[in-house]
């Protein structure tokens, strides 16, 4: 049997979510949680968020943990499932967009409030 690898593209992948941003999710069996990213990654279109898609891991015994047992723990969602917090309430959520200051940083806006993010 062959061996077949699984070969992600090779074009830049950008999220629109980066870590410690607060999003919402907006669809999936966890709809409605908000959470603070943990991880993202981009190659995946995956992000981790605090306290969404909960999953029992099933741990071996080890010198650290002899007893072994279930600890729960946060699975990666996609990213499309997730949106932005508006920061200026933080409670509806917004849209991305991108402006340059004057001193030429180009920084992250809320549209919804105009907000500077970053």
């Amino acid at each position: 049997m062959a061996k077949v690898k699984k070969v992600l593209e090779s074009h830049n992948h950008k999220l629109h979510v980066k870590k410690d941003d607060t999003v919402l999710v907006i669809s999936g069996k966890d709809k409605g949680k908000k959470g603070r990213v943990i991880a993202a990654y981009p190659r995946e279109n995956r992000v981790l968020v605090e306290g969404v898609n909960m999953i029992t891991k099933h741990q071996k015994p080890t010198q650290l943990n002899p007893q072994g047992g279930r600890v729960e723990q946060e699975a990666p969602i996609h990213v499309s499932n997730v949106m932005h917090v508006d920061p200026k309430d933080g409670k509806k959520v917004t849209r991305i967009g991108y402006k340059t200051l004057d001193n030429g940083k180009k920084v992250r806006v809320a549209k919804r409030s105009g907000e500077t993010i970053d």
